[in-house]
Formats: structure tokens, sequence, C-alpha cells
């Protein structure tokens, strides 16, 4: 049995988890999410505790036990609380701003770099920083990924896009000749 699977989820104050079948809804002060579950999976909702329960054997339905489980304590913590991820920029010259419900890069590029900000995503931006926020880790994960994608950082200067907790390893360059 998946130890994580089977620990049950504490559902906090605010926040609603309804079962459809085999649709989760969870709704809370940051938004509302809903997820289809696999098959072989069942939810139960107990007052304000969850318990995600095996169905049946089988080496599918074990696998997503504790992926289930992990799923909808996602959900209920980014219904609570939120997800937040952060991006700096390094390099002369880069920047970014909003323009209608766009999100504008300049990455030292010929061209300005647009993308479109998901629904239900929200973005802001300082001097060197971006911050993406939402209720869903999912979303907020994938286009902090998307942002970052557009320069990432190298490894010589260092310059680029990535994310706040980021190390990126430096290499030294070229010596010349002795």
């Amino acid at each position: 049995m998946s130890r994580i699977g089977k620990l049950p989820i504490e559902v906090p104050a605010g926040v609603s988890v309804s079962v459809d079948g085999s649709v989760v809804n969870v709704k809370g002060p940051k938004g509302a999410l809903s997820r289809s579950m696999a098959a072989g999976i069942s939810v139960v909702v107990e007052g304000n505790v969850i318990r995600v329960v095996r169905q049946g054997s089988g080496r599918q339905i074990e696998a997503n036990h504790g992926t289930i489980r992990a799923i909808i304590q996602r959900m209920v913590t980014g219904v609570a609380t939120g997800w937040k991820r952060n991006l700096e920029m390094t390099g002369v010259g880069f920047g970014a701003k909003l323009i209608d419900g766009d999100l504008v890069l300049n990455c030292g590029f010929s061209h300005e770099v647009r993308l479109r900000i998901p629904e239900g995503v929200t973005c802001a931006v300082g001097k060197t920083s971006i911050e993406v926020v939402s209720c869903c880790n999912e979303q907020v994960g994938q286009f902090a990924s998307s942002v970052r994608s557009v320069q990432p950082p190298e490894p010589y200067l260092g310059k680029g896009i990535r994310y706040s907790d980021e190390v990126v390893r430096r290499k030294a360059g070229k010596t010349g000749k002795k």
C-alpha cells in the first residue's frame, strides 16, 4: 500500500470539497478547482478529512493511489493559500511588462517576446523580477517554465531568466594564450 496514498488530507476552514462520481471539486477563498480521478480510485469526504481509497488491486491502481492523493492535497492547498513562483531576469536591458493580458519580455533579442497569460494565472512584474500566482500548481509551474524557456540562464555570464531559488553553475571563460 502506498505510504503517501493512505495519509488523510486535512481540509482547512473556508474550503469545501465535494465528490461527484469520479470528479473532485474543491472551492476556497483563492478559487475553485475540479479534477477527474482515474478508474479504480475513490475519494471519500468525512467532515474535514479526505481519504483516497483503492477500489481494487493492480499495478496501475497502486501506482495512481499516491499520485491522486498528492494532486488532491495540492488542490486543497491551492484554493486555501495559492501557489507562487518567482523568476529573476539578469542581463543588460532585460525587462518585462504587462500589456493587455500579455507578458512582454525584452531578453536581448531584436524583438519583444509576448506570452499570453493563461486564465486563472496572475503575474506581477518588478524591475528585474516576475511573480506568477494561481490556485493551480500545474498552471503556475507550466507558465513559469514557459517564461524561463524564452531565455534560460547561460553558464558563462549568467544572464537569462531563472527561478529565484535556482543556482546556475558558472563556467570559466577563455583564459587566452600565454
